[in-house]
């Protein structure tokens, strides 16, 4: 990937509610703003609390190019927080070290912090894709974003064969 390029990538907002148009989708555009400032090009998507509406969300944004793949909710541990199943079997392996730092972030503020699943990892292919689980608050979006942010153009330039830098 040229380094003057910006690096694209696709946020998945995952909820019911906000699919349905009940709740407004205010960790989605935070998630958008804030990879704006790293210099991400991001497109926003919206799906339901779905494990195949999830999966095909990542599939087309593989398909249009993104390099980096977030999704926004459906970490916790309720009946319909099912993102983290659906992604991580589309997974080649994962990077736990983003998921720790994010939820040591989190908890510094938010006790309920450690019960969040969020897991990032590699779906390798041409080109291989970043994707990472990451709740559906703004607080725990902008953690995310804290975590992954400064790492991303490494990221890609690993996932791209660059060496270590």
């Amino acid at each position: 990937m040229d380094a003057d390029q910006p690096i694209p990538a696709t946020v998945i907002t995952v909820s019911d509610e906000i699919h349905s148009g009940i709740d407004g989708n205010r960790a989605g555009l935070l998630a958008v703003e804030l990879l704006g400032r790293h210099g991400i090009h991001t497109e926003l998507v919206v799906v339901p609390d779905d494990v195949e509406r999830i999966r095909a969300a990542v599939h087309d944004a593989r398909t249009a190019g993104s390099r980096l793949v977030m999704t926004s909710g459906g970490t916790g541990i309720g009946p319909t927080d099912v993102t983290v199943d659906a992604v991580t079997p589309l997974l080649s392996y994962q990077v736990p070290g983003i998921g720790e730092e994010i939820r040591r972030r989190g908890v510094a503020t938010v006790a309920s912090a450690l019960v969040s699943r969020e897991v990032a990892g590699v779906i390798r292919g041409e080109p291989s894709v970043f994707v990472l689980t990451a709740p559906g608050s703004r607080g725990g979006v902008r953690d995310a974003i804290e975590v992954i942010g400064p790492l991303l153009a490494h990221i890609v330039a690993q996932l791209d064969g660059a060496g270590h830098f």
